[in-house]
């Protein structure tokens, strides 16, 4: 067999007051994310934790059994599990046991395709394994090839403990300067008024899909969980008015806090934009998925007005129950495409004055002063003089005609 080959089985425990259908869902749809085999998902109601093993030791007695004969190399225990547990569950089966977060990082280090990206994959890995080192002794060559390992960090897991703390530390100094970097174009975007719309929501809601008709582009978009890691800028016009949107990393229920604070810096183009896209699947727990996505943009400090977007319609019948409030859409059959820009112009430009003025050529003007309180404008020359196009926000075009009539008295 192939030392890269694995064949896993997932572990669900049952536990009272979740939806375990849900759950057992989701963690499948993480793991056939990843390069793996799904062999079989085993479950098993828990009334008393064990704390040396999570489950019962007759539990773990009869899954060795099935490891063993189906040559299983790999499980995947659906939710976190303290290092002497993991330990202790992979002594006990002899097999690689991980947990759905290493599962996580795992798919985000095959999906990372930017410098930027790899850096915050590689942070994110080594502050999950940095408290995990104890008990394993200094090394983790034990662990082997595959989910786990791989990504910028997989070389860095035979380094000691010290050699990863500075390794922490340098990572963080480069997420420092992308911070810097991304303030700097926020800023710049500010001064140009261009404005901003952000896409966030539960992963594999379709975001990419809706950034593609929005911008007509062509940015990656899979039906899979984390297709999209790496956040994406375009630029549209939408009646006339320039803006900006933003793709981002797609969320899921208890993303660990390792990891939302390692793609904070991708994520903060949510907490700077004028406008957010809540973008749910109407046809799944979509109550789930909007108060996932609010909890984690209250978490990075983001207050910028929200609308929810109702992606997959096309998959439902009944909209009795769908709140009014919800701009319905799907991406996959360009429906509602039209009336979803024309929602965002209504929150975005409804204070917003468009225009158009000639001046002579011999007038001079200062276009600096003009750009500096408009939205934008657009120039074009014919026989009576410049043409200026502007979009300018109501409390700032009475200063743009102060402006043109200095020009035109020739001050």
């Amino acid at each position: 067999m192939n030392e890269n080959y694995e064949k896993a089985i997932i572990l669900e425990p049952l536990l009272d007051g979740e939806n375990h259908a849900e759950k057992i869902e989701e963690i499948e749809s993480l793991l056939l994310a990843t390069s793996c085999e799904h062999f079989l998902t085993v479950t098993q109601k828990i009334r008393e934790i064990n704390p040396s093993t999570f489950f019962g030791t007759g539990k773990l007695d009869e899954l060795k059994e099935v490891i063993e004969q189906n040559e299983v190399n790999l499980v995947v225990f659906d939710g976190e599990l303290s290092p002497s547990q993991v330990n202790n569950i992979s002594d006990r089966l002899d097999v690689k046991v991980i947990t759905r977060t290493t599962l996580i990082l795992d798919i985000f280090a095959q999906h990372a395709l930017s410098p930027e990206g790899k850096i915050l994959v590689e942070l994110a890995q080594l502050k999950y394994l940095y408290p995990r080192l104890q008990g394993k002794g200094i090394k983790l060559s034990r662990l082997g090839g595959g989910i786990g390992t791989r990504g910028p960090g997989e070389t860095k897991l035979e380094t000691d403990r010290r050699h990863i703390k500075t390794r922490i530390k340098y990572l963080e100094r480069n997420i420092k300067e992308i911070e810097k970097r991304r303030k700097m174009q926020q800023n710049r975007r500010e001064r140009n008024g261009v404005k901003t719309v952000c896409l966030v929501g539960y992963t594999n809601t379709g975001k990419s899909t809706l950034l593609n008709l929005l911008c007509n582009s062509d940015v990656l978009a899979k039906d899979q969980l984390f297709a999209t890691l790496d956040p994406t800028a375009r630029k549209t016009v939408f009646n006339g008015h320039p803006l900006i949107i933003m793709d981002t990393v797609g969320f899921v229920k208890n993303l660990p806090p390792d990891l939302i604070e390692a793609f904070k810096s991708t994520l903060e183009c949510a907490v700077y934009a004028d406008l957010i896209l809540n973008v749910c699947d109407i046809s799944a727990n979509f109550e789930m998925q909007i108060e996932t996505t609010k909890m984690t943009l209250a978490d990075l400090g983001a207050t910028s007005e929200i609308i929810t977007v109702a992606n997959k319609c096309d998959k439902i019948k009944d909209f009795e129950d769908i709140p009014k409030n919800f701009t319905l859409i799907s991406a996959k059959n360009n429906l509602g495409i039209e009336e979803l820009k024309n929602v965002i112009c209504e929150k975005l430009f409804q204070d917003v004055i468009k225009g158009s003025i000639t001046l002579d050529y011999s007038k001079k003007y200062n276009l600096t002063k003009i750009k500096s309180v408009c939205q934008s404008i657009e120039l074009s020359y014919n026989d009576d003089g410049t043409t200026i196009k502007y979009l300018v926000e109501e409390k700032n075009y009475q200063k743009l005609m102060e402006y043109f009539n200095e020009i035109k008295s020739g001050e």
